[in-house]
């Protein structure tokens, strides 16, 4: 069963979600086809595209401040949103897409190249969620301390891997069994 993520606009019923939510609980999830919003107004590829961060951009789930972290930053384009909503890290992203109560439409998932991205402040360089390579179990560290590389190119993430160590893997190939939010947020005084 492909269940694979793709940002365009299309209706996705409830019990397509809350399948999709049984399926991400229990670790088979291989992708969120199909995970797509109803609303025509906000479907532009404009609205679509993904925003920068600066000093003041916060993080949907727990308020910090993005610039003040290294590491990948994710963004999620939610259906009937108008702006898209921040992670700090892309632990907190998967960790939000794979939860077993996430039923917001999605249209859109972008994250940072960390092959072309500065670790310790990365700006720019987003890129398609769905699409990018990831680099899961290394010892570098973002703002939930451990974190998930995100990489455009697989001789990037490869490279990640070799020096940092971790296991390169595709957007579906990621499971809830891998997001570990035990990290930074547990120990971090500046939020």
């Amino acid at each position: 069963m492909n269940h694979s993520y793709q940002p365009r606009c299309g209706c996705t019923t409830r019990r397509q979600l809350l399948g999709w939510a049984a399926l991400a609980s229990l670790g088979t999830l291989t992708g969120l086809t199909g995970l797509t919003g109803c609303s025509q107004a906000d479907n532009s590829a404009q609205s679509l595209q993904p925003q920068e961060i600066d000093r003041t951009t916060s993080c949907e789930l727990d308020g910090m401040l993005l610039a003040d972290y290294p590491g990948p930053k994710a963004q999620v384009r939610f259906a009937g949103q108008d702006k898209p909503s921040f992670f700090c890290d892309t632990v907190e992203l998967f960790s939000t897409l794979l939860a077993g109560e996430q039923v917001r439409a999605v249209q859109a998932v972008y994250v940072q190249d960390m092959g072309q991205a500065d670790w310790n402040a990365p700006q720019g360089h987003w890129i398609d969620g769905k699409s990018a390579i990831y680099v899961v179990g290394g010892k570098r560290h973002g703002s939930m301390g451990p974190t998930i590389g995100s990489f455009a190119q697989e001789a990037d993430a490869k490279k990640f891997a070799a020096e940092y160590g971790g296991k390169v893997l595709r957007f579906a190939e990621i499971t809830p069994a891998m997001v570990d939010l035990s990290g930074g947020a547990l120990h971090d005084t500046r939020m």
